[in-house]
């Protein structure tokens, strides 16, 4: 029964490889399980539905340039599973987006919220819009009239959008600026907000912050220190820069952060100083390469993978970046841990590579789950009209990491040690599995 699921998402999706990708990965765990359970023609039909959006939404946004020329772009969001809670998941801003991009995100959220044990649905959404080489008034523009439509879709118990790939600070604050004046409502539809308009401590850091925590627990699992280890960064938005950032506090050392042209590098590891200049330079939506950096830190085209060697490898830029040949690559250079900050990363195939060679593999939907964690914390302190303290939110963020960990410890483990692919998948399923079941769906 298993198996004919599997052909009939090949062949529906044929023409949707990330979602097509994401749900073959997915049933690779989750098939073996419920055939341990001894599961039923019920149960399959709940697993096939249950790998079908609830709800679909594409629409046009119509915007003005500084120069008074309109343009449109679309917009998306993919409601995808509502049992658990309210949809939760980002939006993305990026020429990339398309419905396979926005599936597969949304469906991997689904387990990533789930895996929180907070009451969260999944979803995801954005628009091909590029903010790149845009003023803050295009942008302004732009948020507006994408809000005017996602506005009638959205809500504090309905779905709670939040920031991705070229949504950031800026965009959240003329996204919710937005809502507010059309509702005439304050009450959190989105996370990632500005502390200063009831946004939450820590919530930009989250991510990054969040990933560390679940790479230390990983470690200790294992039997092993983190001081010390040398750590590949890719990416340099907040998680990347959170990760670095974070590596430096637990004793580690993080060689290099990149950008789809290039990548700095520092043999004897990136300093809090030049962490901080990134974060700045990229708010400007700057070029790595044309980045101001001292003498020991170097510049260099194309990737970081097959060219740096290190004991931790991050990927926190987009997905599918670690190719088979980048996986074999990082086994020779002696890899401990591979933990993806970004969603979906490496192909399967990496995987695959990544784990007949014993080398730690931690997946996205259990490593980046920080930033949703703490928008979930944002949640309830804007419903309960709270602001709670760094230190309170951060307590609390280690806490849920480490839930994760022991929640893909407990599904994973196995006599040759943890399969933490297995042990987040099937984690993540069996709540929103249950929850279904018991709502009758």
């Amino acid at each position: 029964m298993g198996e004919n699921i599997k052909i009939s998402i090949i062949e529906r999706y044929q023409h949707q490889s990330l979602f097509q990708s994401a749900l073959i990965e997915f049933l690779g765990s989750v098939i073996p399980y419920l055939e341990s359970i001894g599961a039923g023609e019920e149960d399959y039909a709940r697993l096939e539905r249950l790998m079908v959006p609830e709800r679909m939404i594409v629409f046009k946004v119509v915007w003005e340039d500084d120069k008074g020329k309109f343009h449109h772009n679309l917009g998306y969001r993919v409601q995808f599973n509502s049992a658990l809670g309210p949809y939760k998941g980002g939006l993305r801003f990026d020429p990339s987006v398309n419905e396979d991009v926005l599936k597969f995100l949304g469906f991997e959220q689904i387990f990533k919220n789930a895996l929180t044990g907070l009451p969260l649905g999944g979803g995801k959404g954005g628009s091909d819009f590029d903010p790149k080489g845009k003023s803050d008034a295009e942008v302004r523009r732009f948020c507006t009239s994408f809000m005017t439509e996602l506005v009638r879709y959205i809500g504090p118990n309905t779905d709670v959008p939040a920031g991705d790939i070229g949504v950031g600070g800026r965009e959240i604050g003329y996204l919710y600026g937005a809502y507010k004046k059309l509702m005439n409502r304050t009450d959190g539809t989105l996370t990632g907000k500005g502390v200063v308009y009831s946004g939450s401590q820590i919530r930009t850091e989250a991510t990054g912050y969040g990933a560390v925590y679940f790479i230390k627990e990983m470690l200790t699992q294992a039997q092993r220190d983190i001081r010390g280890m040398r750590a590949v960064i890719s990416g340099s938005g907040n998680v990347a820069t959170h990760v670095a950032e974070k590596l430096i506090q637990e004793g580690a050392i993080p060689l290099s952060l990149s950008d789809r042209e290039g990548y700095i590098y520092n043999e004897n590891g990136l300093t809090q100083e030049l962490i901080d200049a990134v974060k700045i330079h990229k708010e400007k939506r700057g070029s790595l390469k044309d980045l101001l950096v001292g003498n020991d830190v170097t510049y260099h085209e194309g990737a970081v993978w097959q060219t740096l060697k290190a004991d931790i490898y991050i990927p926190a830029a987009t997905q599918q970046e670690i190719k088979k040949e980048d996986a074999e690559a990082i086994v020779r250079n002696g890899a401990v841990l591979v933990a993806e900050g970004s969603n979906m990363p490496s192909t399967a195939e990496a995987v695959e590579v990544f784990q007949v060679a014993g080398v730690l593999f931690g997946p996205a939907k259990a490593v980046n789950a920080g930033g949703v964690a703490v928008s979930g914390l944002e949640m309830s302190q804007n419903a309960m009209h709270l602001h709670w303290a760094t230190e309170e939110v951060d307590e609390k963020l280690r806490f849920i990491m480490k839930h994760i960990h022991d929640t893909c410890v407990h599904y994973g483990k196995h006599e040759g040690g943890i399969d933490y692919v297995k042990g987040a998948n099937v984690g993540g399923f069996v709540h929103v599995f249950k929850a279904m079941g018991q709502l009758g769906w």
